[in-house]
């Protein structure tokens, strides 16, 4: 006849049922874990909003822009307003209109463009963002060693929300033409949003763009026209 075991009978590799027991055995679990208990706790200041997240990204020159200009806010609300609902609710960019911020050197145009950003972030649009100049998007195009530069234009083209800033300014050619048309053309297509600034005149816009691209600028953007004298030159003054 099997005799049952003695409940009373405590396993020699099983700790005691104290606090000290519970805690041999927590730092067990923690050990198989890879936890080390006496490791300093990491920094906890880390940004906890969208926003925070967004003013990491911005250069501190524009990290508390603000959209004033009554074209931008409209757009703004226009952005938001097409939202739809992402993960857990969140109202994310979908489609919507674009904007052109036009106007002379110095007068506020990436100030307002960054802005537009914050300015959704505060309204708690979920969004996937990238900017860069003209200039910059060129660069970026041209052959280098170990960079996959359909990959950067492919991101650049299907992002939530592009600001192509300084559009015009450098030295046009039939590469720079075509490639403008082709990231213009998509987010035309796909309706997504995207925020162009220019010291051109919406008048010259074709001869320096190309019809095509000026033709899908034209009906895809709202219009925020900039004046006044360069504000860099009189805080300088």
């Amino acid at each position: 006849m099997t005799s049952l075991p003695n409940p009373r009978r405590t396993d020699e590799r099983r700790d005691p049922q104290t606090a000290s027991g519970a805690v041999l055995r927590l730092e067990r679990m923690l050990a198989a874990k890879g936890i080390d208990p006496d490791r300093p706790l990491p920094d906890t200041d880390q940004p906890s909003t969208a926003l925070e997240l967004a003013d990491r990204r911005i250069p501190p020159r524009y990290r508390l822009a603000e959209a004033d200009h009554p074209e931008v806010t409209t757009w703004v609300q226009q952005v938001t307003l097409a939202c739809r609902p992402g993960p857990g609710g969140t109202p994310g960019i979908a489609q919507g209109p674009s904007l052109l911020i036009a106007g002379p050197t110095g007068s506020g145009k990436t100030h307002q463009a960054y802005g537009a950003i914050r300015s959704l972030l505060k309204a708690g649009v979920r969004l996937r963002w990238n900017k860069l100049t003209a200039t910059e998007l060129y660069a970026s195009q041209r052959p280098r060693q170990g960079t996959d530069t359909e990959r950067e234009m492919r991101e650049l083209m299907t992002c939530s929300l592009l600001v192509l800033d300084d559009l015009g300014a450098a030295k046009a050619s039939e590469w720079t033409e075509e490639l403008t048309l082709r990231l213009v053309d998509h987010r035309y297509e796909h309706l997504l949003p995207t925020i162009f600034t220019t010291n051109l005149a919406p008048g010259d816009i074709k001869n320096a763009l190309g019809d095509r691209t000026a033709s899908r600028l034209a009906e895809m953007c709202e219009r925020a026209i900039l004046t006044g004298t360069d504000r860099r030159r009189l805080r300088a003054a």
